[in-house]
């Protein structure tokens, strides 16, 4: 099992062996966030033929609205979790990196030259 320690919250997120041995950088608690609410926007968008128009007034159609939703809380649910619990691992995309440079060091200047 492998993971991230989140010290401030006592909680080890675990992934599976598999996910490991994998080079992803995913930013998987923002991915399942962002499209969790589009999920569910997109839920509402279809949900408002049926309820105001009365077009596509199917019980199978409602059902597939009510699981759109459903899915889409669940996914921004986990983002929520994810990124609550610092269960995002750093790497290239994530903003540990930026906390590790020295403060004290200032860039080297950009000097001109004359041709």
């Amino acid at each position: 099992l492998c993971g991230s320690f989140a010290p401030s919250l006592a909680v080890t997120c675990v992934r599976s062996v598999a996910l490991c041995s994998m080079p992803c950088e995913c930013q998987v608690g923002l991915s399942s966030l962002f499209a969790g609410l589009v999920i569910i926007l997109a839920a509402g968008v279809f949900t408002f033929f049926p309820v105001f128009l009365g077009w596509f007034d199917y019980p199978w159609y409602i059902t597939l609205c009510w699981f759109w939703f459903g899915l889409g809380v669940v996914l921004t649910a986990i983002g929520i979790l994810w990124e609550g619990l610092g269960c995002q691992k750093a790497g290239r995309w994530h903003n540990a990196k930026a906390r590790e440079v020295d403060e004290e060091e200032s860039p080297t200047p950009y000097v001109m030259i004359n041709a």
